[in-house]
């Protein structure tokens, strides 16, 4: 059940994924107890899904529980207790909290650096997120410091057209705009646009984001002709 549900996920079938996540948390209650590591997982994940639903404040109510029981059980170095508070800095991003998700987001990533390195994906994973709610708390510079190393780590680890290193790269474009820094924004925006174009297609969602980013930085930039056509 717990491998269907996260086929549902990888598919974007978020509601099909939460029918399954329910039965598994009420069985594994009634099997297992509240309290037992794999009921809390599984309360996490449900979570999750229903963040993924626009449910955000029942699934704050599930991670917060999960999260709570998890440090208590398994300790805030464990690699469930982590994922559940990453899971809920989203949820705070969602609800428009974003000194709460960044307060989250700086605890999993120094436990991330401590455990698996600066340079494992989990650990670049969690700098892209807190980069991002830093943009949303207008901390750019610190946003820029963490966006450039992940995106320098992305293309080195992953490639220049993975989708993990197109997104930092992107995600950078954002700093570099809100900094001032607007032909670095661009050369970034054509950048990601062209290698989604070639590897996504024209009418894919996220090449019409880069379509619309690429449409943003040149207005910018006063090429409103470009900014037109892109």
């Amino acid at each position: 059940m717990f491998r269907l549900a996260l086929t549902y996920w990888d598919l974007g079938e978020f509601k099909k994924a939460e029918k399954l996540e329910i039965v598994l948390v009420e069985k594994r209650k009634r099997l297992l107890g509240v309290n037992h590591s794999d009921t809390l997982l599984s309360m996490s994940n449900l979570g999750w899904t229903s963040k993924n639903l626009g449910k955000f404040k029942k699934a704050e109510k599930l991670q917060l529980f999960a999260l709570e029981k998890q440090k208590q059980l398994l300790g805030v170095d464990h690699l469930d207790t982590l994922a559940t508070m990453g899971h809920l800095a989203a949820t705070y991003n969602e609800l428009g909290e974003f000194a709460k998700a960044e307060n989250l987001e700086a605890g999993v990533l120094e436990k991330r650096k401590q455990l698996l390195g600066d340079e494992h994906p989990d650990t670049l994973r969690a700098m892209g997120n807190l980069a991002v709610t830093n943009q949303k708390l207008n901390k750019f510079k610190r946003a820029e410091e963490l966006q450039i190393f992940v995106a320098e780590k992305q293309t080195e680890n992953l490639g220049d057209s993975h989708p993990n290193t197109l997104r930092a790269i992107a995600n950078l474009a954002v700093t570099f705009r809100n900094l001032g820094k607007v032909k670095e924004a661009e050369e970034l925006d054509v950048t990601v646009l062209d290698k989604r174009t070639q590897l996504l297609g024209i009418n894919h969602p996220d090449t019409l984001r880069s379509m619309a980013n690429l449409a943003r930085t040149c207005k910018e930039l006063g090429e409103f002709k470009k900014g037109r056509e892109a």
